[in-house]
């Protein structure tokens, strides 16, 4: 039985050649892509900023980055009225991105360290600005290319490669911290990146070009306004907007809270975070599977109760060994986060007319980084605030109130705001 039979049980004809190499392509090109993300972002982006010197405020500025850069989505998607060469642009501002990201490894030999933490903030934005705008792009590109047919366990079989690469990657990675002095382990990390750097810009050139239906809004206004005016799309949007502000007080923070406050080793922090990545790639094919059965919505709202339950247990360490406790909490996380981002992205792509998709991918991705962006921020100050009070507010009060807080959420207005019509 081949992959395409598996993927759609029952198919009567295979992908004609070119379908199957664009899929493969889609496949092959994210795994150097996932190799940079976890050799350079993660436990082991705090690992780095720590190493600069900076403190929690300034990591939850940091991790507040990626998400506000995604308003930078608008305009991608105001551009792609005119500039329809999806190719192009996903490979021009996908090699940029991790270009500049890999640029913040020379950091601590050309920059004094006063300014090291500015710097790197600065090339963080223009890199995940970059990012941003090839983002909008490739998903319009992407759900070009993937059949709606298979397109729950395309992405579900997908993404479970990825993180099983991503695990043994991060696993390796916290090797070389533990083992080598950390200003050795940085230089070895970023080179391994930038070797992967080259590897993606090649995979990224062998993507296909669907043409590209424009919408049939020719003004910025009725385009703009298009997302806005769809009840159904905005309930949704909004209502995860505000469960990713509070999930993020908390979760981005993670590392930090075990890095720099229940100081835990690299390693430990390694093995914790590579078995969330592995739960989270096994939860990727059973959630894309469950796809082709429920609805995106509907799966959404079951996968954020997982994510709450996982803050909460946070409290665990009160009475319990911390190692048992962070591993129990990354596990649930994983599960939780895996059919979360996997939904989403085919809550973009799969609910969204294809016209007007580029827009309301950007909307999406504009409104959700905005609460993106606060959360970190509000995480990082009040982890500044908390320093000064009983250990338990730091160790796991935070992240159990903001559990507490996503759970009455997503059982109190999940419903509403995820049904699936209009009453």
């Amino acid at each position: 039985m081949t992959i395409w039979q598996r993927l759609i049980p029952g198919m009567n004809r295979r992908p004609t050649s070119n379908q199957r190499r664009a899929l493969r392509t889609i496949i092959v090109e994210g795994i150097p892509a996932t190799i940079i993300a976890n050799l350079l972002g993660g436990p082991i982006l705090t690992a780095y900023l720590l190493f600069l010197g900076a403190n929690s405020s300034q990591i939850g500025f940091v991790l507040a980055i990626p998400p506000i850069a995604n308003l930078l989505q608008i305009f991608a998607a105001f551009s792609m009225q005119r500039l329809s060469n999806r190719r192009l642009y996903v490979i021009l501002f996908g090699i940029a991105h991790r270009t500049i990201w890999i640029l913040t490894g020379a950091i601590p030999f050309l920059v004094p360290d006063r300014f090291q933490i500015p710097v790197f903030i600065t090339l963080f934005f223009l890199s995940f600005a970059a990012a941003a705008t090839s983002s909008v792009f490739w998903s319009s590109a992407v759900a070009d290319i993937v059949p709606a047919k298979i397109r729950g366990r395309y992405f579900g079989i997908r993404n479970t490669i990825h993180w099983a690469i991503a695990s043994l990657t991060l696993l390796a990675g916290g090797q070389l911290l533990e083992r080598m002095s950390e200003g050795s382990a940085f230089i070895l990390l970023y080179l391994i990146s930038a070797a992967c750097a080259i590897w993606n810009g090649i995979e990224l050139a062998r993507y296909p070009n669907p043409p590209f239906e424009k919408s049939g809004e020719s003004s910025k206004l009725g385009l703009i306004g298009k997302p806005f005016k769809d009840r159904l799309f905005m309930k949704a949007t909004v209502f995860i907007s505000l469960f990713i502000l509070i999930q993020n007080i908390a979760i981005p923070m993670f590392s930090f809270v075990m890095l720099d406050i229940l100081r835990i080793s690299y390693w430990h922090i390694t093995v914790i975070t590579t078995v969330q990545m592995i739960v989270m790639m096994i939860s990727y094919y059973y959630w894309g599977n469950l796809n082709a059965r429920f609805a995106t919505k509907t799966l959404l709202l079951w996968s954020m109760p997982i994510i709450a339950v996982a803050c909460v247990s946070f409290a665990g360490i009160a009475f319990l060994p911390v190692f048992v406790v962070l591993l129990a909490v990354h596990i649930l996380l994983g599960f939780g986060l895996g059919g979360y981002n996997l939904l989403a992205f085919n809550f973009m792509i799969g609910d969204t007319p294809k016209s007007d998709r580029p827009m309301y991918i950007a909307v999406f991705s504009g409104l959700t980084g905005i609460t993106g962006f606060i959360g970190p921020l509000v995480g990082g100050m009040l982890y500044t605030t908390a320093a000064s009070g009983p250990f338990w507010i730091q160790g796991y009060g935070i992240s159990m109130i903001t559990g507490i807080a996503l759970l009455l959420l997503a059982l109190g207005l999940g419903p509403l705001a995820l049904r699936s019509k209009v009453r």
